[in-house]
């Protein structure tokens, strides 16, 4: 999990992470989003209309363990975020797949 922590937070330091639960949201419905984070500590609310979103439009969303979003990406508090960077996207994607044994 460090790993794709570390990833999340070089995301956010290039500029390519967009954070928030209404700027992810927008972002996903937008169709550009390639993959989408929630923190577990997101409101019930949150967590389903973010959840339906990455459903609807094929979006791969990664949950996360309480408060690690926000130490991640250096804004503390931070219950979403989301990235259209392809390569970013990727990386984190194969990562994450690797530390939950998905393939």
């Amino acid at each position: 999990m460090k790993k794709l922590l570390g990833m999340i937070g070089l995301c956010a330091r290039a500029g390519k992470l967009v954070s928030g639960e209404d700027a992810c949201e927008k972002l996903v419905r937008s169709g550009k989003a390639r993959v989408a984070f929630l923190d577990e500590a997101a409101s019930e609310n949150a967590k389903k209309a973010l959840t339906n979103a990455c459903a609807t439009y094929g979006v791969t969303m990664i949950l996360l363990p309480a408060g690690a979003l926000g130490q991640a990406s250096g804004k503390a508090g931070r219950m979403a975020a989301a990235t259209q960077d392809a390569s970013f996207a990727g990386s984190m994607i194969k990562t994450y797949r690797l530390l939950s044994g998905v393939h």
